[in-house]
């Protein structure tokens, strides 16, 4: 994973620009270390290269600049994934990840890994192998948390028609964890 990160920081260089909210596509292929004793992608690695796809998103958005000028980093804090189709050894597919919208704390972003119809009348079309969606917060190096509002005035304007849905709310707030600071006693109920 370690190298298929270098190669799509790389690529995510020279790779088309795109507007902070359009929908960013960012290809793969199944490689023999993705598979698992049941010879299809671990789900596991789904969440892993949905980490590079997003970091492409915000490498051509030009959004990753205005953190690194900011000192600003991203972290997940919740995420879930539903799987379709197993991907196996050798399959291209591409994952297409999009700002969802935000809440008052956080930022959600859907992410989807998609494959060519196979139907030759498909005229292009693409399916959906498998859906994840992240909640996710900035952070600043220099200590504390970037609020929403610093998050938008560093990043411009935002579409009347972002939305998140209201069970993806719903669903952040069912599985959120304890603050850092906060005790998080593990006890089984």
């Amino acid at each position: 994973m370690f190298f298929r990160t270098l190669l799509h920081s790389l690529l995510s260089r020279f790779g088309p620009r795109l507007g902070h909210y359009d929908v960013a596509r960012t290809r793969f292929i199944t490689l023999p270390t993705d598979q698992d004793i049941l010879r299809h992608m671990n789900n596991g690695v789904y969440l892993s290269i949905m980490d590079i796809a997003r970091f492409d998103m915000l490498h051509r958005t030009g959004i990753w600049a205005i953190f690194q000028a900011k000192g600003w980093y991203p972290v997940v804090v919740s995420e879930t994934i539903s799987f379709r189709k197993s991907l196996t050894l050798g399959q291209r597919f591409t994952v297409e990840s999009r700002i969802l919208g935000f809440d008052e704390k956080a930022v959600y972003v859907e992410q989807r890994f998609v494959r060519p119809v196979a139907d030759a009348d498909a005229g292009g079309a693409v399916e959906v192998y498998a859906r994840g969606f992240i909640r996710g917060r900035f952070l600043k190096r220099t200590g504390g948390v970037v609020t929403i509002d610093e998050l938008i005035d560093a990043v411009g304007a935002v579409p009347d028609d972002l939305t998140v849905p209201a069970w993806l709310l719903d669903w952040s707030a069912d599985v959120a964890m304890p603050a850092t600071r906060a005790a998080a006693p593990s006890i089984w109920e």
